[in-house]
Formats: C-alpha cells, structure tokens, sequence
C-alpha cells in the first residue's frame, strides 16, 4: 500500500453546511441566526464580561487599594547555601560584596543585594550587604562571621 492509495474511511468526511443557499436547503433566509438582534448582525463579536447591557460584574465590584509596585525595592536574593557552594568551589576566599557577586553573575548591576538564611555557612566570612534576614544574620555570627551593611 502507497500513500496515494490512502483515503479516509467512508462518513468520516463531511460537507461543510453551506448557509443561505435558499430556502430548499433548510438555513436559508435567516441562515440558523433568527431574526433581528445583534447576534443576527454580521461582524457581531460578544465582548468578554458582557451581561446584555447590564452593569458588568467587574465594573459593579468596587476598587480597594493601591500599591505603587514600580517605587518598591527590588532585591537580588542569595541563600547562605549558595554562598557555601562557591566557598567549596573556591571561588569565594574570605570576604563577599557585591562587586563579587557580579562577577558570578549571581545579582544585577542596580539591585541591592539581601542574604537569606537557607541552608548552612560553615566558613567565617566577611559579608557585605544591603540587608539580612534574621536567620542568616544569627548562622553569620554563630560561625564567626561579619555581617555588614
């Protein structure tokens, strides 16, 4: 058997209904749409969110809030996991800053940088930056760190 001799199986293909041919055809005249009304008109398209002309429901809930979300912070978050990795790998000797982390491309340029305190630091280290959390704060000094701002 060759592809050429392929078709599909008998009734599995069927004609498109063809609409306002006559009235012989069974959707002639109105062509199925019923008479009159927006829905009849061609070009019609229901917008999302539309009750018949009723007051939307997301125009009847009122607004609460504003947040200016373009003034807030945004910080470039390192776990002290992270930072053990490349004390492992030797890429980090005894002090971290931000320049550092550039280079590791761990940060970006701009943003303030802020230590988390998952996982463990078991190498004393001096650390700056923006902010710490209050985890990674108490495992910096527990090992002998510096934690600095």
């Amino acid at each position: 058997m060759n592809i050429n001799q392929l078709s599909p199986k008998n009734g599995s293909n069927k004609k498109k209904l063809r609409l306002g041919r006559g009235q012989g055809s069974g959707k002639g005249g109105t062509c199925g749409r019923g008479h009159k009304g927006a829905k009849s008109r061609s070009g019609f398209s229901k917008k999302r969110g539309f009750e018949g002309g009723q007051m939307p429901l997301q125009r009847r809930i009122p607004k609460f809030g504003f947040k200016r979300h373009f003034l807030r912070k945004k910080f470039s978050l390192i776990n002290l996991d992270t930072i053990q990795n490349f004390v492992d790998q030797g890429k980090i000797k005894n002090f971290l800053d931000q320049k550092i982390l550039l280079e590791k491309n761990l940060v970006k340029k701009n943003n303030p940088v802020k230590i988390l305190g998952r996982g463990e630091l078991r190498s004393s280290l001096r650390i700056y930056a923006s902010k710490f959390s209050k985890k990674a704060l108490l495992s910096i000094k527990k090992i002998g760190g510096e934690a600095l701002s």
